[in-house]
């Protein structure tokens, strides 16, 4: 459920040189207890009126040994400790608590991991979670990869559907970074279509890459999806996604994931 987006292969913690499992266990069982995972929120952005409409919660934790252990690779970390559950719960937990005092206007997204996807409880016990939060489940967006799919298909058919009626959003994540199913548009009861940010790379400039983007945009809305471009880190690339059609875009061109407090500075700002 937390922000994950690992980098690493699963198990593989090649930069970690010698770190072991249990010793995992132990730090990520006391960061979790100590509230030292930080959740960081990166905003994203109307392609219609430049505004902010919510953000994407992403996980940093500052290991006492290896230093700063950012979004992309705790959840590796997390699956090396056989812990991947108990933290994903614990950033999500901190993420509801941190959005409950956003705008009605501001939405939430929390990534889902693969464990979590293959756990029959899986809805139910999310349900309950957000439950006991103040958070709409109209303003949350379930964000899944297509990684995640491999092999769960119906379960997350079934998962997304038993959530969807009850009001959640659900996404599929880094489109166009893996095999680009298109089964997975077929089957699952989608909201958001994201794009990953590699199809943006050579965007405008290559025909080829811009008509690629320009095919899979238009996908998505003939489907009913909003679409969300990634990765969008220059001026003419936010040109490109917005003439193209795309709903909503994030990235670093005007903002990093950042601590809540800045993120609501930011909504504020582009609203003035």
């Amino acid at each position: 459920m937390g922000g994950h987006r690992s980098s690493l292969r699963a198990g593989d913690l090649s930069v970690f040189p010698g770190v072991k499992p249990d010793a995992l266990r132990v730090d990520l069982s006391r960061a979790i207890e100590g509230q030292e995972i930080e959740v960081l929120f990166q905003p994203q952005f109307s392609c219609e009126d430049g505004e902010v409409v919510g953000a994407e919660a992403l996980a940093r934790w500052q290991h006492p040994t290896l230093g700063e252990i950012g979004a992309r690779d705790l959840f590796a970390v997390a699956e090396r400790a056989s812990m991947v559950s108990p933290v994903s719960r614990h950033v999500v937990a901190r993420a509801l608590e941190v959005a409950a005092s956003w705008p009605d206007e501001l939405g939430l997204s929390l990534n889902i991991t693969s464990e979590e996807m293959a756990d029959p409880q899986f809805a139910s016990d999310f349900a309950a979670l957000i439950g006991r939060g103040s958070l709409a489940p109209d303003r949350i967006t379930l964000e899944i990869t297509e990684d995640l799919l491999l092999g769960n298909l119906r379960q997350a058919r079934e998962a997304l559907s038993a959530l969807r009626r009850i009001g959640f959003r659900a996404a599929l994540d880094d489109f166009g970074s893996g095999f680009c199913n298109f089964q997975y548009l077929k089957e699952l009861p989608l909201d958001v279509l994201k794009l990953d940010r590699s199809m943006l790379k050579g965007v405008p400039g290559d025909g080829r890459d811009l008509a690629v983007l320009r095919a899979l945009i238009s996908l998505g809305k003939a489907l009913g999806l909003e679409v969300v471009a990634e990765g969008v880190e220059s001026e003419i690339q936010r040109a490109a996604v917005i003439s193209e059609g795309c709903t909503y875009w994030q990235g670093f061109l005007k903002a990093e994931p950042m601590p809540s407090e800045e993120m609501l500075g930011l909504a504020r700002a582009v609203r003035t």
